[in-house]
């Protein structure tokens, strides 16, 4: 790790066109279309802050550019002479675990959710005495021990975890880098959630090893299984079906592709003593769900949590097409009465399309219902209230005749 200048070194500026209002307001981005790209800007290194004005030149925020990336600012501070430091970072971190301590009695929980949280392209979870960080924006990796050392500083956790992987960091340049910044680490963390136990692989498993976003989702479903059959299909390690499980379900089903993420589960299930009602089935979640209804299975709860079908706009109409395909299979699976899950986790599809995909789905598969439940992102997961990107899950509840 190194550091890097904490201070402005450079002046980029607004196009005229760009009203420089809303990021008086908060708005955090700049795109690459909205300011002056000269020669002197795009020389500058992707990460370097600047104090970015309008117009007329006057001073409108601290921001960090990034001149190969389409947002080619984001907003680090309203004040153009801040330092990006440790006790900068630390500042953050301190409002942020405020918030997140008034929730759960536990330290398992999102930290920093980005921009939400005043640290664009960031986040943190944490596991206990582990934190897992995904420096998504040049600048943050530039500045990782300034972050590094204020996250110890405020949480007291003693390792530390880059998982540095995926589309935001392709997309601002950065090439994959998942290494232990500090500490120690002995296999995966069991996280207690919903009366249930979770296996974290941060080092090697999906994202930062768990999705806490869903935690709340986990717990009205759990509301819904007892006493039932339970499918979980895109499990990861069992979120949902280890939930129900704890609540009273007969039994839980969990559908994956990945034997490493069931093999997890598995080990969540034994380590709260769940596993004798607990089954996997690893392979296709597609061929699975038709599978399964040949079989003439049926559940009393089917959820189905998959990945983003439609991770940006150009892929959202075959994004809405799988959500409508997974619907239509899953609501095939429910018994009369029973209730019928969906969630998707893709910004590019709105609430009211993802709605609308979903409810052609249980059309055609013959099935009418109810919708019980409207589910979002749980509230360690803040929403931007001018970046619509924040609130990305979403998760509806039927119940069906």
């Amino acid at each position: 790790m190194t550091t890097s200048t904490t201070q402005a070194e450079a002046q980029v500026r607004l196009l005229p066109k760009t009203d420089p209002r809303p990021l008086r307001w908060g708005f955090p981005w700049v795109y690459d279309n909205q300011m002056v790209m000269d020669r002197r800007t795009k020389a500058l290194a992707a990460g370097s802050l600047a104090v970015l004005e309008d117009g007329d030149r006057t001073p409108v925020a601290l921001v960090a550019v990034n001149p190969g990336s389409k947002i080619a600012a984001r907003v680090l501070d309203a004040d153009p002479a801040a330092n990006i430091d440790t006790a900068w970072f630390a500042a953050r971190f301190e409002r942020a675990l405020a918030h997140r301590a008034r929730l759960y009695s536990e330290p398992f929980y999102r930290l920093i959710h980005a921009e939400a949280d005043g640290l664009p392209g960031v986040v943190i979870d944490r596991f206990g005495d582990v934190a897992v960080v995904q420096p998504n924006a040049a600048w943050a990796d530039a500045r990782l021990q300034d972050l590094v050392d204020a996250l110890r500083q405020v949480t007291g956790v003693s390792t530390v975890i880059r998982n540095g992987s995926g589309r935001a960091r392709k997309l601002e340049g950065l090439e994959d880098a998942t290494d232990l910044l500090c500490g120690a680490l002995n296999g995966a963390i069991a996280v207690p959630m919903n009366g249930a136990v979770y296996m974290a692989d941060v080092l090697g498993g999906q994202k930062t090893g768990l999705f806490f976003d869903q935690r709340d989702n986990h717990a009205f479903a759990a509301r819904l299984a007892g006493g039932g059959r339970v499918l979980d299909v895109f499990s990861h390690v069992g979120g949902f079906g280890l939930a129900a499980l704890a609540a009273g379900a007969d039994s839980a089903l969990a559908v994956d592709g990945s034997r490493a993420a069931l093999d997890l589960a598995e080990a969540g299930a034994r380590a709260a003593g769940l596993s004798d009602r607990f089954a996997t089935r690893q392979g296709d979640a597609f061929d699975t769900l038709s599978a399964l209804a040949a079989e003439g299975a049926q559940f009393d709860l089917v959820v189905c949590d998959p990945p983003a079908f439609a991770p940006s706009k150009q892929t959202l109409e075959a994004g809405l097409r799988a959500y409508e395909k997974v619907a239509r299979l899953g609501a095939g699976l429910v018994a009369p009465g029973g209730y019928l899950a969906l969630c998707s986790c893709s910004h590019a599809a709105t609430m009211e399309k993802f709605r609308a995909a979903s409810l052609r789905g249980v059309g055609r598969a013959g099935r009418a219902g109810q919708i019980v439940h409207t589910g979002f992102a749980a509230p360690d997961h803040p929403i931007h209230p001018q970046l619509a990107e924040s609130g990305y899950l979403k998760a509806l509840f039927l119940r069906l005749a």
